[in-house]
Order: structure tokens, then sequence, then C-alpha cells
């Protein structure tokens, strides 16, 4: 095992710079998840590190080793694509075996480290079939043995499970946080996938633009995101957020006023001057608002509720839960999560409440105020 560092990176193709400068380790024995929208450099980084690409300025460390000069093959990287990339002229054995007779082990060796990575991945039953007769599943789960029989550093793994259906996708992520438990080595990990990156990764790096916009576990950027890039992109059904502009104090708990001139009650933050003249937003999570009856808010020293109204676009039905798509009066898109299954339709007229300390609040930049780790309790 080895940890990864990378000491501003970066790298262009002809007059396009893809990764601007970027500084990150991974530590040994770490998963490391990527994550970020389609052309943010996710990708790109893992070639780098491997060895595929080369860098255009920086530093690449595996371990205590520099490896910028080092060729791909000399780095003790595996690495698992999003296409399988086996050979369909091998069996199962052949393919997981390829590497490892071309480093020239012996072959009770080979037999062993194949028959035992076969069976932690519950393939051993078909070591002798080919990928043509094999399921999606199984194809990758053959791509994974392979890396693992060859004992690296490190693994690193580009969307390895974008191809497969979401009943496989679901099995296989919980397939590999067994996997990743059991091997304990340092693995880089890209995916678009929210569900993957919170159910394996150690820490997520979310990027925008060949730049890093926040690191830190499943639970910190749901909780504080760095900004509302970050907010709107954790979460299984995107954060709400909209522009506000501060009225004044009641008591402990700051007031906003929405375009549509409802008003909202903001959290509680200590130590925090609000200026009239600045825009702000409030970010709500959708798990965090229900459906309520029309009435006035309630409000305490430290925490008040919330309640708008408006017409439902569309409802989404999942049977235990669903996902309601609301229009307040001034256009503006309100989605909330019901843990039941739902009867609200189209065209309906709702109300939905939310209390003020699971509010986020973002200044003019849309850089964080207060995440929920950040909330303070009011003197009582």
């Amino acid at each position: 095992m080895a940890s990864i560092t990378l000491k501003n990176v970066r790298k262009s193709y002809k007059d396009s710079e893809v990764i601007k400068g970027i500084d990150l380790t991974m530590e040994d024995g770490e998963c490391t998840v990527l994550v970020g929208p389609s052309g943010c450099g996710k990708s790109t980084v893992l070639r780098l590190i491997c060895g595929l690409e080369d860098i255009d300025d920086g530093e690449i460390h595996i371990g205590n080793r520099f490896v910028n000069d080092v060729p791909p093959a000399s780095r003790g990287i595996a690495m698992v694509f999003q296409s399988y990339a086996l050979y369909p002229h091998m069996t199962v054995f052949e393919n997981m075996a390829f590497a490892l007779q071309v480093r020239k082990l012996k072959k009770n060796e080979i037999e062993g480290r194949v028959i035992n990575t076969a069976k932690i991945l519950k393939i051993d039953h078909l070591l002798h079939r080919r990928p043509k007769e094999l399921s999606g599943g199984q194809r990758q789960r053959v791509a994974i043995g392979r890396a693992i029989v060859r004992k690296p550093y490190a693994f690193l793994f580009d969307e390895p499970l974008s191809n497969l259906d979401s009943t496989l996708r679901c099995q296989m992520r919980y397939e590999l946080a067994k996997l990743k438990a059991q091997l304990k080595t340092t693995m880089v990990y890209v995916t678009h996938d929210q569900s993957e990156a919170m159910t394996l990764a150690d820490k997520i790096v979310v990027m925008r633009d060949g730049l890093i916009e926040q690191v830190g576990t499943a639970m910190q950027l749901y909780n504080s995101p760095a900004n509302t890039f970050v907010a709107r992109f954790i979460g299984s059904c995107r954060m709400n957020i909209f522009p506000v502009s501060f009225v004044e104090y009641k008591g402990s708990i700051p007031i906003f006023k929405m375009p549509n001139s409802e008003i909202i009650h903001g959290p509680v933050i200590d130590s925090t001057t609000f200026n009239r003249d600045h825009g702000y937003h409030i970010g709500i999570r959708p798990e965090d608002m229900d459906i309520v009856e029309s009435g006035s808010t309630s409000e305490g020293k430290c925490v008040a509720r919330n309640v708008l109204g408006g017409v439902v676009v569309v409802s989404e039905n999942l049977g235990g839960e669903g996902y309601i798509h609301v229009s307040l009066k001034d256009g503006l898109m309100i989605s909330l999560k019901a843990k039941k299954s739902i009867s609200e339709k189209s065209g309906d007229t709702i109300c939905f409440g939310f209390e003020s300390n699971r509010c986020y609040l973002f200044d003019q930049n849309e850089k964080i105020i207060s995440g929920i780790q950040e909330l303070r309790r009011c003197d009582s």
C-alpha cells in the first residue's frame, strides 16, 4: 500500500487547460472518490496518476517515489476501466493470470493468486468461461479480479459500474464496499453516482472545471458544503437554493425575504452581521421539508417554522418514498422528499414547512456562511 500525492498538477490539451493546478493527498489505505460533472477532469486525474498521460507541470508521488517520469507498468498501480477491457479469446482464468504471466511468476503462485481472488469475488465457478458467456456484473468482477491479483500499491477505478443496470449497480456497490474493507489498499475512485461516492468514500473530492471545490467526508460535504455548487451536487435530490435579502433580526433569528416577498426565518448564527445591500442565498434539502396544513409560522428563541405554499408540477411516487416538485407564485421551483407514498397530483395546491435550523446560508459570492454542523444554540 502507498499514499498518492499530487502537487500543483497541471494538464493541457493544446490551448485547453483541463487540470488547473491541483494539490491532493490520498492517504495510505484510504478510498478517495472523485466526483463532479462531466468534463471536470476526474478521469484525467486518474490517467495522470497511472501514467497514461504526462503532466505539464507539478509533481506526482506514489509512496515515497517521485513518478513523473516512471512508465505506467512500473508505478505499481492497477486500473479498472469503465469498459471491462477483457481479452475475448481468453478464459476468465487466463484474463486474470495474464499480467502475472508477463511478470514471469511461478505457475503455482499464479494459480494460487487467481483462485483466491476468484473466491473473494465469487467467480471461482466461472474460471473456465470466456467473457461472452458472462453477464455484465460478472465481467466487471473479472476486471476487478485482474487488478487485485497484481497486488498493487493502489487501485484506480474509472466509473467501473456505469455500464450496469440499476440492480447490478446496487449489488456491485455493496460488493465493492466489502472488498474495500477486506483489501485495505489505497483506492482512487471516479464516479458521477453520489450513492457510490457516499457508500465507498473515506474522503470525497468535488471537482469543477479542473479545480477542486472541496475535500471532506461524505457527511462534512453534506452538512457543510463550501459553496452552492457543492451543496447542489451532494445529495440524492439536489438542494433547493434561492436568493434572499436580509430584513431584520427577531431575537436571535435572522429574517430574510424571497423575491416573491415570502418571509424566511434563517438559522441562528453567532457573530454574523448581515448587510441589507448584499444578496444572500438560503438552501434547504428536500428531505428536510414536509407537507403541512396551511397556517402561520411558529417562532421560538432558537428555531422558527417556515411554511410556504405552491402548486404541484410533478409528483414522483416511488412507493415507500416520493418527490414532489412545486412551483411557487413567482415561478421558483422547489422539490421536497416525502418519506412515504404520496397522493398529491399535478395541479394540486399544497403547503410545506421546514425548520429554520435546517437551512443553509450562503453569502453574495455563494460561499457557505452556515451549514448544519456550524449552527449554534442561542442562549436559553
